[in-house]
Parts: structure tokens; sequence; C-alpha cells
């Protein structure tokens, strides 16, 4: 079965829209990176967002983008897991104002949605990351900032400095260069550590190795260029960076570095999340990595219940994966979590049109999510339970 992406990317090099466009470098202001659209020409769903991307990007950073390990069974779950999902809709409820609001790490948020940590952001736009992080202020949004971000933790505080952001850390083997990380990110204003913990190797994603997909300039992502990399790397060559003996045993050695709260993201398992609370996480993020690295695990939808039902009343839980709806949203919340992130949706309008593509998707979510909170009879998100939801079938 062919997932909606697959088809748009090959309806796209039938067309012959994009099949000769060079894969951009990492570098601001690269003219081979595409064009975006007028405001008055954005899309109005996500999935048109994509079918933009999808023409407005090379096959092979699309490929990057959009891909998954393996048969990307796990990849097209997610977004299926939360359509398995129904919505118990109650009616004649109040619901003349609405409050999307919750709480994270002990703060009062707007609403529940994050941009999740993604790498390269230039490879959809010139202006990368601080567009991204800029869409996100706007929209009221924490930005999680990635270890192989395009736009270091300081420059992108100095440019957005009113805008929430969290950090997330892949583990060097070269522990002075994660300490670096740590340290930069906590005198920027950064208000957690967002630890991936399912990366310790690269998983099989067969669209990158069809492609030949690499990083041609290290010194582009300062985490890279940090670690002194300067010659084009492979994406094995760019995790075998990081350290496969990471243990429960470094999560305390990695807050003391900082004193910032760390969150654990790669849990799909009730046991590990009791395991990353015992070791002193303040949350978890229910994820496969977007399907990117093991292929056949679980979509995050299907086991948020038993992780949150575990541990949701000792850490915060959030989680990622397929989220592409404000009703999903809503689905997320009823099953135990507190936020959600969003990662390729917001590189799909960011190639589509920079910060104001960003920021429309960004809109659009919280603007359904709204409208999903009315029509369920649901004026206030923090209190969603499993009680709004039945499992189809």
């Amino acid at each position: 079965m062919v997932s909606e992406p697959g088809r748009a990317a090959s309806a796209a090099a039938r067309r012959g829209r994009s099949h000769a466009k060079p894969v951009p470098r990492l570098l601001q202001g690269d003219p081979s990176v595409p064009r975006t659209l007028p405001a008055m020409e954005l899309p109005v769903t996500l999935r048109e967002f994509e079918r933009v991307a999808v023409d407005a990007l090379s096959p092979e950073v699309y490929g990057f983008l959009a891909g998954g390990a393996g048969d990307e069974v796990t990849l097209e779950d997610n977004t299926a897991a939360w359509r398995r999902w129904q919505i118990r809709p109650r009616v004649l409820v109040d619901v003349a104002a609405r409050d999307p609001g919750t709480v994270l790490l002990g703060r009062e948020r707007p609403h529940p949605l994050l941009v999740a940590p993604t790498a390269f952001h230039r490879l959809a736009h010139p202006d990368g990351e601080l567009a991204t992080a800029r869409a996100a202020r706007a929209a009221g949004a924490v930005m999680c900032l990635s270890t192989f971000s395009t736009v270091g933790p300081a420059e992108l505080a100095e440019a957005v400095p009113d805008g929430p952001r969290w950090f997330q850390l892949y583990v060097f083997r070269d522990r002075g260069t994660t300490t670096a990380l740590v340290e930069a990110a906590a005198a920027a204003g950064y208000e957690a550590l967002v630890v991936t913990v399912d990366l310790p190797v690269l998983g099989r994603r067969e669209r990158d190795l069809h492609s030949g997909f690499a990083v041609e300039e290290p010194t582009a992502v300062p985490s890279l260029a940090a670690h002194g990399m300067t010659e084009r790397l492979t994406l094995p060559e760019t995790t075998a960076l990081l350290d496969p003996s990471l243990t429960w045993a470094d999560l305390g050695w990695l807050a003391g570095l900082s004193g910032l709260p760390v969150l654990v993201k790669g849990v799909l398992t009730a046991e590990d999340a009791a395991l990353a609370v015992a070791h002193g996480a303040a949350g978890v993020i229910v994820s496969n990595h977007g399907g990117r690295q093991l292929d056949g695990v679980p979509a995050t939808a299907d086991v948020l219940p038993e992780i949150a039902e575990r541990v949701g009343d000792q850490v915060d839980v959030l989680v990622d994966g397929g989220i592409r709806r404000g009703a999903d949203v809503l689905k997320a919340l009823a099953l135990g979590a507190r936020a959600v992130m969003v990662g390729r949706p917001v590189l799909w309008g960011l190639a589509a049109a920079g910060e104001a593509g960003a920021r429309r998707v960004l809109e659009l979510l919280l603007a359904e999510f709204d409208n999903a909170l009315a029509l369920a009879g649901a004026p206030r998100a923090a209190a969603l339970d499993m009680s709004w939801l039945r499992r189809r079938g």
C-alpha cells in the first residue's frame, strides 16, 4: 500500500517538476533552496502543505525529510493509529469559551502544541530554524531545537529572545562536545533538555540509501563543526559520532550539567517510562522517531495509554508521531498526554513559505483543535480523558 506522501512524491517525479533539482547545501542564502509561496496562496490543510513541499524540494531532500525506516510500516501506522480512535462528543455543553491551555514542567502554556526537534531546517528554507522559531513564537508554541540544527542554540536565542525553547540533545561519544552543547543551551535560556534515546545506531532508511543523501557542508551544522567535522558526511557517518553505550545511569549526569529538567524522548513501553521516572526524568516523550528507526514498532497512539497510566501522575507525558489534525491533538490529550510535538508538517510549511508557512501550519492545527474542543463538548482541554474516546471496531 502506497502512502499519500508516497503517491504525491511519485506524481511529482512523473511530472518532472523536481526531479532535476540539486540537493541544497546547508548554507544560508543558497540559491538552490526552493522559492516560497505568497501568503495569499498558502494551503488550508497540512496535506496540501506536503503536496507543495513535494514540488518545492528536490527528491533527495524530500525523501530525507519524509522517509522512514524499512518498509515504512511504522511511519504509515503513526498516522493511521489516530484514526483508530473515535471521539465521543458531548452535547448541550456550554462551549462559548474554550480553554486549550496545559501545564508543562510546572509552567502554564496557552496550548498543548510544541515544535518537535528535526534536523537541518535550512534544507527546507534558507532562514532555517530562525524562521521556525519565529513561527513558533507567533503561535505561542515551544520550539525544541535539534542537536543537528543549522543554527546554534545561542544564535537562535539571540534572534528570537522571547520565544519559549527547549533543546534536544544527542549524546556524542566525545562527552566534551555534549557538555559544551548543554552548557550553551543553559546559558542561552533554554528551559529543558530533551534527550533522544532511540538512536544508538541509525535506522535503515532506504530512501536515503537510494538517493545517497549526505550532509554536504558539516561546517554549516554547529554541533558537527564543534566536533571538528569539515568533510561531506553520510547519515551513518554522522550518527556514528553518537554514543551507543548510553544508559539510564547517564541521565543524572546530563541533568547535573545544567540543572535543567530532562525529558526522555523515544519511550515506547510503560517499563521504560517507569525507569525514566526512577532515574530523575521530568517527563517522557512517547515517540518512535517518526518511524525512522526500528520499523515494526508500535504507533505512538497505540502505546500512549499504557505509558500515561503508568507514569502520568508523576511526570509530564508528551507524544509525537503522525499528528496531522487538530482532532489528533484532542485524542492525544484524552489518551493521557499533556502536550504533543509536531515535526514534519512544520517543515512542509517552511518549504512552502518560510516563516509564514510554518506559522500557518501551527495556526491551522490550533484552529482545528479549538474547533474539535467545541464540537466534542470539551471546553477545557485539561479535562479530557478516555471517556471522550472509543476504539474503532
